[in-house]
């Protein structure tokens, strides 16, 4: 089993996920604004995916984070390498709560945990699966230096992926 890291950035800690973040991943999760990730999810869903981004780590050497801001503690969302059956490729992914976007969160976040991958875990390639309209986690990734790949399989149907190289 792989330690879990945690990654410092100037204005954030990617930190392990812990049982306190579970309502407020939770809360995210069961809005219709969920539905860009296949939500909504409720109950037994919700808890599903966030011990499935736990147990990655032991799978496959890389999972999910939660996003707290140095300073105040307060933790702003999630960012994670997702793979396994659901995946067609191992992806780099993003969710901000609330209130927390629009600040450079995602684009910090998704840097410091990218870079980790290409450094750490050698990997050649990854890439973000987006819901057609989620326009503003492609603005994210094409800051990360993501770039639409159109023969990339989907995970799911009319999905846009983007790719970002080593």
């Amino acid at each position: 089993m792989s330690a879990i890291p945690t990654l410092s950035t100037e204005r954030l800690v990617l930190r392990p996920p812990v049982i306190a973040d579970f309502c407020k991943y939770a809360d995210f999760m069961a809005p219709d604004r969920s539905r860009m990730m296949g939500g909504p999810h409720v109950g037994w869903a919700a808890w599903g995916m966030f011990a499935g981004d736990v147990a990655m780590w032991a799978l496959f050497g890389h999972g999910a984070l939660m996003i707290e801001v140095r300073g105040t503690g307060e933790c702003v969302g999630q960012v994670g390498i997702n793979h396994g059956p659901m995946f067609p490729e191992k992806e780099l992914g993003w969710m901000l709560y609330d209130g927390c976007e629009g600040k450079g969160y995602a684009t910090e976040a998704g840097r410091a945990l990218k870079d980790w991958a290409f450094e750490t875990q050698k990997l050649d390639t990854l890439v973000s699966y987006f819901h057609p309209e989620n326009y503003r986690s492609m603005a994210v990734s094409a800051r990360l230096g993501g770039f639409r790949d159109e023969s990339a399989a989907p995970q799911d149907e009319g999905d846009v992926v983007y790719r970002y190289s080593a």
